[in-house]
């Protein structure tokens, strides 16, 4: 387990590993957040035609 630890935080493939690990997460959470937002508004008033 320690020299896998040590690899993802060491190498190069390691360190890309944990920003599109970050990375996606914080894409999820966004995302989430922004839906959750627009879910609770109203839908907008559109005029009809006469």
């Amino acid at each position: 387990m320690q020299v896998l630890m040590k690899e993802l935080f060491t190498t190069d493939v390691g360190l890309m590993s944990i920003a599109v690990i970050v990375f996606m997460l914080g894409m999820g959470a966004f995302y989430a957040r922004y839906i959750l937002k627009h879910m609770k508004d109203k839908p907008p008033v559109t005029q009809t035609m006469r």
